[in-house]
């Protein structure tokens, strides 16, 4: 874990209030695996004294990108950073996924802005030959992740609530479809999305880690903040997480996001 400036490649909006940035970061890039964070301060003076919390969407050598929906002040000042404008971030942070060795079919589940931390997922997957399904999901046609930026070799199944492109309904209406063939599961997405799966009858046996969004004070297992209530006890998102086994949270215990 590192503390380090990094330089703005480019920043765009790829999606309506959601921003693609670009960043050059050597000390942070080469060790992140997928599912990790970094802790990103969003501007200057006390009112930003706070970092915010985003996974690591991308990784090309030193170069690293980062995913993120404008929903407050901070995230505002991010989607306003230029080419060659310097950021200070810290991480890499978490335990990141974890593929089996002799897993061979993934199945990846995004709920919206949870395709973040799937895309660096599948790029790494793909590159250890393993076969990848990603079941995406959003609200309409608009707010679904732009395919021309998905690696090669995805299997892409898409689902909008309102039916305006792909399967008609929420992602995990149709994931039930998609388990049996998958070796291992990986999601990201809200917390109901979760609360679904882990009724779901088909992934009772089936290996399925997701990724925790929750707000961090510190990301370094200080303020405890993020503490949530696992079958292994009191555990911090930002230490023991973000990622975890899907059937290890207690999810009746654990408030909405």
């Amino acid at each position: 874990m590192k503390q380090a400036e990094a330089t703005v490649i480019s920043n765009d909006e790829i999606m309506p209030g959601v921003y693609l940035i670009r960043l050059d970061c050597l000390p942070i890039a080469p060790p992140a695996r997928p599912g990790q964070f970094v802790m990103v301060r969003c501007g200057e003076g006390a009112e930003y004294q706070l970092r915010r919390p985003l996974s690591i969407h991308q990784l090309d050598g030193n170069k690293l990108a980062l995913l993120f929906n404008v929903v407050g002040r901070g995230t505002q000042w991010l989607s306003q950073c230029q080419a060659s404008d310097k950021i200070n971030l810290l991480g890499a942070l978490g335990n990141g996924y974890t593929i089996h060795p002799d897993s061979k079919k993934l199945l990846l589940v995004a709920g919206g802005i949870g395709i973040a931390p799937l895309v660096f997922m599948a790029n790494e997957a793909i590159s250890k030959g393993k076969e990848v399904t990603l079941l995406l999901g959003a609200p309409a046609a608009g707010q679904l992740y732009p395919i021309r930026l998905l690696p090669a070799g995805v299997r892409l199944v898409t689902a909008t609530e309102d039916g305006s492109t792909g399967e008609k309904g929420l992602i995990t209406d149709i994931l039930p479809g998609f388990t049996g063939g998958a070796d291992q599961v990986f999601a990201c997405g809200p917390v109901d999305m979760y609360r679904t799966m882990a009724r779901m009858p088909e992934l009772k046996d089936k290996p399925a880690q997701i990724s925790l969004e929750m707000r961090m004070g510190c990301g370094l297992g200080v303020c405890y903040g993020c503490t949530v209530k696992t079958k292994k006890g009191l555990k911090q998102v930002c230490k023991d997480g973000p990622i975890f086994e899907l059937e290890d949270v207690i999810w009746e215990e654990l408030a909405d996001i």
